[in-house]
Order: C-alpha cells, then structure tokens, then sequence
C-alpha cells in the first residue's frame, strides 16, 4: 500500500514530471518525421502496383501493424545491434533513444504508408486526367492537384496517429528512458505517492493531447479552406434561389387571388 492520498504531492510532481516532457515531445517528432518519409517509401510500391516492392510492402505493414509496439521496442534494442554485428557494423554503444525513435518512426510508417495510399486513391482521377489534359506533367498533377487534396483528407487520421503516439512513448521507460512515464514512476516508487504521480502523469498527457488536437484542427481547416469556400458559395447560392422561388409563388398566387376577385 503507497502513502495516503496527499493533493499538495501532486501539485509538487507536476513540473518534475514537466522537466521530462522535452524528451517525450522529442520522441515524438523524431518518430513522427521518420514515419512521414518510411510512409511515403512504402507507400509508392503499392500505389504504383511495383511487383517486389509491392510484396516487400505489404510484409513490412503486415508485421509492424500486426505485432504490439513493445515487442518491437525490444527487437530493435537487443535484436538489431547482433544482426548487425555479424555484418561488422557495431551500434551496441548508441544511445537508447535512437532505438527508441527507429522503432517508433518505422511502426508510424507502416500506418502513415496505408493513410497515404487511402488519402491518394480518394482523389478522383478525373482530375488528374484534366490536369493531363492541360498539359501538367505528372509530378505537377500530383502537387498541384493530388497532393493538397490528400492532406486534407489525411490530416483527421494523421491527427488521431499523432494523438496514439504520444501515448505509445510511455513504454520507452521499459527501456531505460527517461521520459513522462519513466519520471512518473520513479517520483512514486521513492515517495510512496502513487495516485498523486499517475494523476499528474494523466493530466499533463490530457493537456498535451488537447493542444495537439487543436493544432491539427487548425491545419485541417487551413487545408479545406477552398472547399468550406466553395461550399459556403453553394448554401448562398442555394438560399438565395430557394428565397427568389418563394417570393415568385408568393407573386403567383398574389395575381391568381386578383383575378377571382
């Protein structure tokens, strides 16, 4: 049994707890970055149908969505350094954090790769095929009509995935790390304060998360600027006949109502 329960603790454990957000947000970055470019790497395969890759692909999606983060935390930390050790490549000596952060950016990859394929394949292909038409080239159909449209449909998902990962970092302190968790759980196990230290753990996590999905609702209507435009465009449009439609039947049963009298 810990201590009893002591608000004045949990006051004091926050900005301990805060002093390791910096290595938490880090993780979090750095991952997200890697997931971005391995996303788009193992995306490509299985856009454009490529008949190894595709194969290489969808294996590489398979196990890092199929398997828990954690086991792969561990794989990466003591499997990875022996791997490449029968190749003459020593890494036992590099630091914790870049197990970390290789192991996260590659499990956001595998799910940032299926965000980009479906956020793609929902732009409607007649377009592209207008822009061809136009003369654009594929690289400018694909950045001038196919890509701005993509992150806007991939952002809600993109945000969500943010979201899980910041949540994920709390089991980097099973491998010695330092971070939001890792503190939490120290500041309880030398004052005896557990409660006091998991609520302050649970509303810093709560307070990060609510920031970060504001920042990507931000984005999101940064993006859907020119379609809440357009369809603002249409509800006027639409109002406005619909008003013109009844002041003409209001004229119309005006001039019947005259004739009968």
């Amino acid at each position: 049994m810990g201590a009893p329960f002591d608000f004045s603790e949990l006051l004091r454990f926050l900005p301990k707890l805060l002093s390791t957000l910096g290595t938490t947000l880090g993780i979090v970055a750095g991952s997200l970055l890697l997931g971005i470019a391995a996303g788009f790497l193992i995306a490509l395969p299985r856009l454009y149908k490529i008949p190894v890759l595709n194969t290489l692909s969808s294996v590489y999606v398979s196990f890092f969505r199929g398997t828990p983060i954690l086991i792969q935390l561990f794989l990466f930390y003591y499997g990875l350094p022996e791997i490449l050790n029968t190749f003459g490549l020593d890494i036992s000596k590099a630091s914790v954090l870049f197990f970390v952060i290789l192991t996260y950016g590659l499990n956001t990859g595998a799910f940032m790769s299926e965000t980009i394929r479906s956020s793609v394949a929902a732009v409607d292909r007649g377009q592209v095929e207008a822009a061809y038409a136009m003369g654009m080239k594929g690289y400018q159909a694909f950045s001038r009509i196919v890509l701005p449209q993509a992150l806007a449909i991939a952002v809600p998902v993109v945000s969500n995935m943010v979201i899980a990962l910041l949540k994920d970092t709390s089991l980097a302190f099973t491998l010695g790390v330092m971070e939001l968790t890792g503190k939490a759980q120290t500041l309880g196990g030398i004052t005896q304060h557990f409660i006091e230290a998991y609520l302050a753990l649970a509303f810093i996590y709560l307070a990060v998360s609510f920031a970060l999905e504001k920042l990507m609702l931000v984005a999101e209507r940064r993006l859907l600027k020119h379609e809440l435009r357009q369809t603002t465009v249409k509800r006027t449009f639409l109002l406005n006949k619909k008003t013109s439609y009844r002041r003409l039947l209001a004229g119309v049963r005006a001039d019947k109502g005259g004739a009968e009298l």
